[in-house]
């Protein structure tokens, strides 16, 4: 028997509430509640398509429309709340919708299926990410670039193994990282490259039977073209990992940064001493004065 449970969107032959325990373990919403603004973009390109391709009224995709736009300006507000009984952010979109427009809502889903919708959002939401990060990158090269030329006449010992093995420039040791994350760039670049494609217009797995326009949704999404196979389109999630291996590798990079940062500030190095600002103390009570 149900415990506390709510009515699925999805569950109207059943004759039973979905138990609470159920409910939180599928929700998805802490996780896509991210990609709420690309869930709208991709609903609005969709919903005018449907309007110019006259597979639903003009009138019911303008409504859409505006409905979509208001329910944006919500959540830029922080007035949009997040159902969980809704299970994920599309729901939550989907009747809000429904609560602003009335039945025209309905007419939003005609011709895609929750599998290419969710495709596309999250190809969406991995493109902006990917360019975020790239971003980033690029002007932490920008910041050791000015560090290097304001000390390049710096010499350090370069080390092996933490010994001392030959002199070198300062400026040349954090180029060094210029390079590292150079490739880290790249490699965003291309996992953003891998998510490119538009897979609106694959349906459940086998397309759909309207004459939907791929190509201009797709250009109305920033999309660089359209996915080549239904099948593989809503299954694919490939480029979510060749994001996670670039990050990855990215945050080992950073990683071997802080660590030689906690080594040159270091009584034993003291090359560097980093601000106050940037520095937290031990947790163990040092006396202000030696008494031994």
């Amino acid at each position: 028997m149900a415990v506390g449970g709510a009515r699925k969107p999805w569950g109207g032959r059943f004759s039973e509430r979905t138990d609470a325990m159920v409910e939180a373990y599928t929700a998805s919403i802490d996780a896509d509640a991210r990609m709420l603004p690309h869930d709208i973009a991709a609903s609005i390109a969709h919903a005018r398509m449907l309007g110019r391709q006259r597979i639903i009224p003009k009138k019911d995709a303008d409504a859409i429309v505006r409905g979509l736009a208001g329910i944006l300006e919500e959540y830029a507000r922080g007035e949009f709340r997040l159902r969980p009984e809704l299970e994920d952010v599309h729901m939550n979109v989907e009747a809000r919708l429904a609560e602003k427009i009335g039945a025209a809502a309905g007419r939003l889903h005609t011709a895609r299926s929750r599998n290419d919708q969710v495709a596309t959002d999250v190809r969406m939401y991995m493109k902006d990410a990917c360019g975020r990060a790239a971003a980033a990158l690029l002007a932490l090269q920008a910041a050791l670039l000015d560090l290097a030329e304001a000390n390049k006449r710096v010499v350090m010992p370069g080390y092996t193994h933490l010994q001392r093995a030959q002199p070198v420039l300062f400026a040349h040791h954090l180029l060094a990282y210029v390079e590292m994350f150079a490739r880290d760039h790249t490699r965003f670049a291309v996992a953003r490259t891998m998510a490119d494609e538009s897979p609106l217009g694959s349906g459940a797995l086998a397309g759909v039977p309207y004459p939907v326009d791929r190509e201009a949704v797709a250009e109305a999404l920033g999309f660089a073209g359209i996915t080549a196979n239904s099948i593989d389109a809503v299954a694919d999630r490939d480029f979510i990992v060749d994001f996670i291996s670039a990050a990855a590798l990215a945050m080992v990079h950073v990683s071997r940064l802080a660590e030689e940062l906690v080594l040159w500030s270091s009584a034993e190095f003291a090359f560097i001493r980093l601000p106050d600002a940037f520095a937290t103390g031990s947790s163990i009570n040092w006396p202000s004065r030696r008494t031994w």
